[in-house]
């Protein structure tokens, strides 16, 4: 029986793979090209595909696809095999260095917010050598940036790589002020994830789950996750036998899965992985994302990644462990001597300006119509973007700004490239799992996104706010006669022109809305309420500057993520009305035939004195009957005007204010009613059966 390390990215034309196969100086030019972002020479490349072809063949795979992530959220693919036609009717086996590079799929029916018009289908996918080419399924997928004919970015990936130059060309400026010349900055994430676990055969059964992902009725079970008896419990077979199988085909594709575990809610569960740096990072989590819902199917389950799958209940979210290093060392990690404490700071105080300065971006990055219902209740945080430092970090910064004596082991007035920095604990103190952006040691965990989220527009946003905040202060610190005076103001300026952003206190506390407020931070409670802000002059110019986006890419992507709010909404409508029309409100008829018929078998025998359960119940569920079909027209009529909308603005203000509170209305009848109906005859499994039938 192998073991893992020596299966362990098996899978993966990584660098062992190009060390072994590809000729000295190819390698080199490879590393090269990895190293430095270069465009790779086509005679290189034609060696290098053939290499990594000979390798595919022999692991089983007869296809190659250039694997991409477009605006959708999800990766895609073209698959073309490997053959080539000889002339006395074989084929051979062979892929170009040109095929490697660049392929080009239809662009016209992935979302360009009019970047493209529909009949203008070209569009180029380019390799990212970066990033390692792996078998999936006997394809070679080779990942890819994708752009459009006019050299836009219709992707996740080409932003960003863009960021992460961005702030490695900023960073360098810093780390040449502290004597490292010529240092490469690199931005790490690692990504948890967490999902739902349900059986297939009664998903099957949930039209609300199939096409949205959510249960749009359904009462909560008697019990719940009250007892935190599902949190770390002991994990039940049939989810350790996914769980085992899931492990070995990530590590086959090089994931680094680490840790695993039940999470809060009974059926939920998270997988996280070790860190790595973010490019990567981002490939590994889209991965991570389809090989779950691959595997759960094969063990006769269903992946939930939805955001808010069941009310009442926690929600999955995505927290994203950001940190920044160069040469191998941890830039947010305080270091031995004056010097290192001074360089840590001033990259902590970078952060801190860049969420408190582009709070609306970061609330940006993980909007979407699904993450609006988890955000601020269940286990996750509220809208409102804040900073945890714990209270030794913040004292140690209170300090500094007001030149006051730190109180430590030794009392010492602070003076940033002068003291050593005192040497606090990684757990000095507690995780706030109601914070936002929370620093934990030497990262920052970033809990807003939602389960279904790319990592990739969360950490665009970070890595380009992060890069402004250090050019702002390359800006200022370079050619000035005293660094260390100058260095020591600059930090306490920071901490006291953004210290609003740092609370350290219980972010699901009513009396924190009227705090944050207090101190002007943002409450963008809604996709909605939040996306007008991507446009703002601001936002524009700071991705214009570190040449992340361009404006019109900015204006793509504002109104793509416009319309899939919409559209996201709307399906969840429309299938509420089929679930209503065709199941629920025959189903209550049906009960209240059944008691009305029985009671009037029961007064013809018993008298009119032994039917107060029939009678009650019967004209209970028929005054609901009446009101969700009252709150079912409603709905449709409202679904009309939306759709009829001047703008999508207005249709996205008409789905955020109305439908969606009207859905709840009506959604609170159906599982009243619920209540009141026998198991056998609610055409829907019940939350119970989803979340507990799983051993």
């Amino acid at each position: 029986m192998m073991s893992v390390p020596d299966y362990f990215g098996c899978m993966v034309f990584d660098d062992r793979a190009m060390r072994e196969r590809l000729p000295e100086e190819t390698y080199s030019a490879m590393k090269k090209t990895i190293r430095d972002g270069k465009r790779l020479d086509i005679a290189v490349a034609n060696v290098v595909a053939a290499a990594m072809k000979d390798w595919a063949v022999e692991n089983g795979a007869t296809h190659f696809t250039h694997w991409f992530q477009p605006m959708t959220g999800i990766t895609a693919e073209k698959h073309d095999s490997f053959i080539t036609p000889t002339g006395d009717g074989g084929v051979l086996m062979e892929f170009s260095g040109k095929e490697l590079v660049r392929g080009e799929p239809d662009a016209s029916s992935f979302p360009s917010g009019g970047l493209r018009a529909t009949f203008e289908a070209r569009g180029y996918t380019a390799w990212d050598p970066t990033s390692p080419a792996f078998i999936k399924e006997q394809t070679l997928c080779i990942p890819t940036a994708f752009c459009s004919y006019g050299g836009e970015a219709l992707d996740t990936k080409t932003p960003l790589l863009r960021s992460m130059e961005a702030i490695n060309r900023q960073a360098k400026r810093i780390m040449k002020l502290f004597g490292a010349e010529g240092s490469g900055v690199a931005t790490t994430v690692g990504a948890e994830q967490e999902y739902f676990l349900i059986d297939k055969a009664l998903y099957l059964k949930r039209p609300d789950l199939m096409f949205t992902g959510r249960t749009l009725f359904g009462v909560k079970p008697p019990k719940g996750q009250e007892m935190d008896d599902h949190y770390f419990g002991s994990i039940k077979l049939r989810v350790a036998a996914f769980m085992k199988e899931l492990d070995a085909e990530l590590w086959k594709l090089g994931v680094l899965a680490k840790t695993e575990h039940n999470e809060v809610a009974p059926g939920q569960h998270e997988l996280a992985p070790i860190f790595t740096t973010t490019n990567i990072a981002t490939d590994h989590n889209q991965l991570m994302m389809d090989v779950m819902q691959k595997v759960a199917k094969k063990h006769d389950l269903i992946c939930l990644l939805h955001e808010k799958p069941f009310a009442g209940v926690n929600g999955s979210g995505k927290h994203n462990n950001w940190s920044i290093s160069s040469d191998g060392v941890n830039l947010l990690e305080p270091g031995d001597t004056p010097a290192e404490n001074a360089q840590f700071l001033l990259f902590l105080c970078a952060v801190i300006k860049a969420v408190d300065d582009y709070q609306d971006l970061l609330r940006i990055s993980v909007a979407s119509a699904g993450n609006d219902h988890r955000l601020g209740a269940n286990e996750a945080p509220p809208a409102i973007m804040s900073m945890f430092l714990g209270d030794e970090l913040t004292d140690i910064l209170t300090a500094i700004e007001n030149d006051a004596v730190y109180g430590a082991k030794e009392k010492t007035l602070l003076k940033v490239g002068v003291h050593i920095l005192p040497r606090f604990s990684k757990d000095a103190t507690d995780r706030n799992r109601t914070s936002p952006f929370a620093f934990t040691g030497n990262k920052f965990e970033f809990r807003m996104l939602g389960s279904a989220n790319s990592i990739a527009s969360a950490n665009i946003v970070l890595n380009t706010a992060i890069a402004e905040s250090l050019k702002s202060y390359a800006d200022r610190l370079e050619n000035v006669d005293d660094f260390e005076e100058a260095l020591h103001a600059l930090i306490k300026k920071t901490i006291k022109d953004h210290k609003r952003i740092i609370f350290n206190g219980n972010g699901y506390d009513d009396a924190w809305i009227n705090e944050a407020q207090a101190r002007g931070l943002l409450n963008l409670r809604t996709t909605p309420d939040c996306l007008p802000c991507l446009l703002s002059e601001k936002n524009v110019r700071l991705f214009e500057d570190h040449k992340v986006f361009s404006r019109s890419e900015l204006e793509a992507r504002y109104e793509i993520y416009l319309e899939n709010y919409c559209k996201t909404v709307n399906i969840e409508a429309v299938t509420a009305l089929m679930m209503l029309n065709k199941e629920i409100l025959p189903a209550i008829s049906a009960f209240v035939r059944q008691l009305t018929e029985t009671a009037a078998a029961k007064t013809a025998v018993l008298g009119p004195a032994c039917c107060e359960y029939e009678l009650s119940t019967a004209a209970t569920l028929a005054n609901l009957c009446n009101e969700i079909y009252a709150g079912q027209n409603e709905l449709e009529a409202l679904l009309e005007t939306a759709h009829a909308s001047e703008s999508k603005e207005a249709e996205a203000a008409l789905f955020k204010d109305r439908i969606l509170p009207l859905m709840e209305s009506v959604r609170a009848k159906a599982d009243t009613a619920e209540t009141l109906t026998p198991a056998d005859r609610w055409p829907y499994p019940s939350y119970a059966d989803l979340l507990f039938s799983v051993q």
